[in-house]
């Protein structure tokens, strides 16, 4: 009998042993610096973006989070380094519609987006705005479809190269109006602004941050903004659903991925403290200049991907955009 006590006393300890340090290492979890990938260069809206967010973050968190700039690829270099990166909770990657766009216009990613990486929150989902040259004299945008349709050469509008955003958006427009526009590509979005202000293009879809202080000046004619519901930070603009594209919807949105294989615990403690960053004064002061600050969390950036996943998918498969 005392042989039988001691065995199950000396089982009890050892599984008490082999919990203990895995305990542990999730309490004390981070210890180290989180490192934050960025796929895009220092100074755009995404890394500006990151730093506001990061810097609050690190604070909560009781440790940096470095931010690692790896432009390239239509943001297809960055995410593959998150990709190499171990499940250990240390590194996040942000991700912004290219990320589901080039699913399915990329034909040799070294990466599945949907089986490698999982939703960490969404930081942010702004709208794009439609903006045109102000001596077309177009202020709607069912004025802005109609002009289309009565040039012989149609409309053009800047784009950031073929399967963008800014270069989709124009195709979703197309496909629900039957839009006469013609995609003209830019290497970025500030070449594309002073081109749509200087009358080389006709127009563009950009985001509020790239062409409200424009707009203000009148160097630039606002149309629409692009998602379903109205702007705060465009509130004298109409959605595109109620002027002439029914069901249009299409943000620009950023959100954080991390490894999938990451242990739930530390998952969990990474979305709690981002929620907490996201909704601090300091923060939200920056993300209200640009749209509506979203809660987050897991959930709602899962269900965002899902949905883009399908929108992008179609759009991509109905405008025959073969893969490269």
């Amino acid at each position: 009998m005392k042989n039988i006590k001691c065995f199950i006393t000396i089982t009890a300890m050892s599984a008490i042993l082999a919990v203990t340090p895995a305990v542990a290492q999730n309490e004390s979890f981070p210890n180290k610096p989180i490192k934050l990938v960025v796929p895009y260069a220092p100074g755009g809206a995404s890394d500006t973006l990151s730093r506001a967010v990061g810097k609050k973050w690190g604070e909560i968190l009781g440790q940096p989070v470095v931010i690692m700039n790896k432009p390239g690829g239509v943001g297809t270099i960055g995410i593959a380094e998150g990709v190499r990166s171990a499940a250990d909770g240390y590194t996040v990657v942000l991700a912004a519609v290219p990320f589901v766009i080039t699913q399915y216009t990329i034909k040799a990613l070294p990466y599945d987006g949907k089986r490698d990486l999982q939703p960490l929150g969404l930081l942010q989902a702004p709208p794009m705005v439609l903006v045109v040259n102000p001596n077309l004299k177009i202020n709607t945008l069912q004025e802005y479809i109609d002009q289309s349709k009565s040039r012989p050469e149609g409309l053009t509008y800047a784009t950031t190269g073929v399967g963008s955003v800014t270069h989709l958006a124009g195709v979703l427009l197309k496909q629900q109006t039957g839009a006469k526009i013609t995609d003209v590509p830019y290497k970025g979005g500030g070449q594309s602004v002073l081109d749509v202000i200087g009358g080389q293009v006709d127009s563009a879809f950009l985001s509020p941050v790239e062409v409200n202080q424009h707009i203000n000046e009148g160097k630039l004619t606002g149309i629409a903004v692009s998602t379903l519901k109205p702007s705060r930070v465009n509130p004298n603009l109409n959605t595109f659903s109620e002027s002439g594209a029914p069901g249009y919807d299409v943000t620009g949105w950023f959100g954080l991925l991390i490894r999938t294989g990451t242990e739930p615990a530390k998952i969990n403690k990474l979305s709690e403290t981002l929620q907490q960053a996201l909704h601090s004064q300091e923060v939200v002061s920056q993300l209200e200049k640009m749209g509506e600050v979203p809660e987050g969390t897991v959930e709602e950036f899962s269900a965002l991907l899902d949905k883009e996943h399908k929108r992008w998918k179609q759009v991509v498969s109905d405008a025959k955009i073969a893969p490269q």
